[in-house]
């Protein structure tokens, strides 16, 4: 038998003898204190039940059905024994209420009720500390629950002893909010154990385990490109799927060292954790580094459009700017709020990214045009084409225009030589932009679409 399961087991004997104890004072004295008590050690032994059942369950090994063990059969037991404390808690709670409100049965308050108190606090005591020194040492969430319930058994048993002594004193009702204390001390008790084990069943990640792994990754020498580290917990042990970049041309041993490294340092940050470490090939360029920040970028909520995302190095660090456009109907505080969760998601995505530089523009909305009347456009259409020429040596291949909200809009199509590299062809394409803007004040903006000829 397990030491575990050794734990649990006293457990269940001393849950007995405490009901006995408590069951038979209480009805002889007629003190509801002492049998809400006996109730709670009633629900003790089933707790003590389902951790002896669920640590058993527990302790296999893992198999290929349960390729991550059975711990999570600790937080299930763990549950059922919270669910129970509740219902048997609300029981009581309303029996004290209904004699606090109506007449107040006599309770007996001779020694040898006093004396059974004494043994009842004795016996919670010692398995209050044998169960919190056994969960601490094989880290079983089942074993600290019942640790927790003991010593809430031990401050319900004082409670009842302070409400049998005001009793003596003449305090008739002292007894049953003695009861009543018991009862809402085992409900606070049980909704946080509910939380903490729904937690670990929904493979909520343990914020402060996630911290110290990043931490221990982080403080790693070479350096270590994190790019993705998932944690979740069972049965007092971490299970950790972390994923690291390396350069593409690192030897097999070399990368086999490196993830070696880091499933050390988690496993010294989180003690007994089983850690799986998966290498992934580093492509630092700024092409790819802008790749993931558009991706990134682009899966947060309310994001209509991205463009000009540049990456820029500043001696060590590297600092990722972009353009970020967004409905112009929303307040500034609201856009702020998006790009900030913009910047959080892309330093999240590539953690070797220093700072983000975001620029809010107004996303511009569908609005309606016409085109011209020929003499609107007359002393226009001949200045574009003579720029265009003076530009790119030939006319343009299409010229058009629109009347908009904004104003008079040219929308140009010029022809460059098929061999041209792009950034010469935006570069001709942009200067001919500008010297149309600059000196035809009558044209509000200009579309220019280059394609080969």
């Amino acid at each position: 038998m397990s030491p575990q399961r050794r734990t649990a087991l006293v457990s269940v004997g001393a849950a007995c003898l405490l009901i006995v104890i408590k069951l038979a004072a209480g009805v002889e004295s007629g003190s509801l204190g002492l049998v809400a008590e006996a109730v709670h050690s009633g629900t003790d032994l089933v707790a003590a039940l389902l951790t002896f059942l669920a640590v058993g369950v527990a302790v296999r090994p893992a198999d290929p059905s349960h390729p991550y063990g059975h711990g999570k059969a600790e937080h299930l037991g763990a549950l059922a024994e919270a669910a129970i404390l509740v219902a048997v808690s609300l029981f009581v709670a309303a029996l004290a209420i209904r004699r606090l409100t109506g007449p107040h049965p006599a309770v007996d308050t001779d020694w040898w009720v006093f004396a059974a108190i004494g043994v009842v606090m004795v016996i919670d005591a010692s398995r209050t500390l044998v169960s919190l020194r056994a969960a601490r040492r094989y880290g079983s969430d089942a074993l600290a629950a019942n640790a927790l319930h003991f010593g809430g058994d031990l401050a319900g048993s004082l409670a009842v002893l302070v409400g049998l002594l005001l009793v003596r004193a003449g305090y008739e009702g002292a007894d049953s909010v003695a009861a009543l204390f018991v009862a809402v001390l085992v409900i606070v008790a049980a909704a946080r154990l509910i939380r903490h084990n729904v937690d670990v069943l929904m493979d909520r990640a343990p914020s402060a385990a996630q911290a110290a792994a990043r931490e221990a990754i982080a403080a790693l020498d070479p350096p270590v490109e994190l790019r993705r580290l998932r944690l979740r917990q069972a049965g007092g042990r971490h299970f950790a799927d972390v994923v690291i970049g390396l350069a593409p041309g690192a030897a097999v041993a070399q990368a086999h060292t490196v993830a070696d490294a880091v499933e050390a340092a988690v496993e010294d940050a989180l003690p007994g954790s089983d850690v799986v470490v998966h290498v992934e090939p580093q492509d630092g360029s700024a092409a790819a580094l802008r790749e993931r920040a558009l991706a990134a970028a682009l899966r947060v909520p309310r994001v209509r459009e991205i463009h000009n995302v540049s990456v820029v190095r500043v001696g060590d660090m590297t600092e990722v700017s972009l353009h970020l456009k967004l409905p112009g109907s929303i307040s500034l505080d609201e856009a702020h709020a998006v790009a900030s969760n913009v910047e959080a998601a892309i330093e999240e995505a590539i953690p070797s990214v220093d700072a983000v530089r975001t620029h809010l523009e107004p996303l511009t909305e569908t609005g309606v045009a016409t085109s011209p009347e020929p003499a609107d456009v007359e002393s226009e259409t001949p200045a574009v084409r003579r720029i265009v020429r003076e530009v790119t040596g030939a006319d343009p291949l299409e010229l058009r225009f629109l009347h908009t909200d904004a104003g008079l809009i040219a929308f140009l199509t010029l022809g460059m030589d098929p061999h041209e590299q792009l950034a010469d062809a935006h570069a001709r394409a942009s200067t001919v932009k500008a010297r149309i803007r600059d000196t035809r004040p009558a044209i509000a903006d200009v579309l220019v679409h280059t394609e080969p000829e």
